[in-house]
């Protein structure tokens, strides 16, 4: 199999670090990009190297910010050489009720989750397209899909990832270039594994499949469509919810 370079924001979270290492076993090199003011680099990557994840080049900035996105991606690219793979995965909440959300909440995960997509992107989509072949990979949520009270900036954000990734999809589609989205349901990163016992059983008895989904869940989706055997695949969010929600 060709290796890929593959670009990952939001890195090392719990589904980032998922994403980064099924990459990895796919055989791509991968740049872990990270927000600079995660403080814990060094210790996420002494992990990775002790789990047999080595080499990992990463590059530090907010995508929320274009010039961040601009230097973080030639940094990636003066390390590995041209993006193949781009996954946009950095994301954060701000819940709370729309009457009395604020509208820094809302300025933030409106910025970091929705245009933090056309900051990376279009680092990397139109390079892309001249070589013939790429995969751009958008982690939306099933929030986004089906909506959630509390979550107005998230869910608009993450609906938007879709509706983003369908635009695009269409204008690459000739190129060579794929651009899908992941929807997933409730994953059991250390962040959601962190709620408090009887409120993290109601939301697993929602679940029809009684069920988080493993982190490694979703980044095997990201690897399968990172694949050269899915380059007829384009446009479309796979929806990984254990049956909570369907489209």
């Amino acid at each position: 199999m060709t290796q890929r370079v593959a670009l990952v924001t939001g890195a090392m979270g719990g589904l980032g670090t998922a994403i980064c290492q099924e990459l990895v076993k796919a055989g791509h090199k991968v740049v872990a990009a990270y927000h600079p003011e995660f403080d814990n680099k060094d210790q996420w990557l002494k992990e990775m190297s002790a789990a047999g994840y080595k080499d990992f080049v990463c590059v530090a900035g907010d995508v929320s910010a274009l010039a961040d996105c601009q230097r973080m991606v030639a940094e990636a690219e003066a390390a590995c050489g041209p993006v193949d793979i781009l996954v946009n995965n950095a994301g954060i909440t701000r819940d709370r009720m729309f009457a009395k959300m604020e509208k820094d909440g809302w300025d933030a995960v409106i910025n970091t989750n929705l245009t933090s997509l056309f900051n990376m992107t279009k680092q990397v989509s139109a390079r892309m397209a001249e070589r013939g072949w790429g995969r751009i990979i958008n982690i939306s949520s099933v929030n986004g899909v089906k909506g959630q009270a509390g979550q107005t900036n998230y869910s608009a954000a993450k609906a938007g990832v879709i509706g983003f990734t369908k635009a695009l999809a269409a204008e690459l589609a000739a190129k060579g270039v794929t651009v899908n989205a992941i929807a997933p349901g409730y994953v059991a990163t250390k962040m959601v594994m962190a709620i408090k016992p009887e409120i993290l059983q109601t939301i697993i008895d929602g679940v029809p499949m009684k069920r988080l989904a493993k982190p490694e869940e979703i980044g095997f989706a990201c690897a399968f469509l990172a694949n050269d055997l899915s380059g007829f695949t384009t446009g479309a969010t796979l929806n990984i919810n254990g049956g909570l929600y369907y489209q």
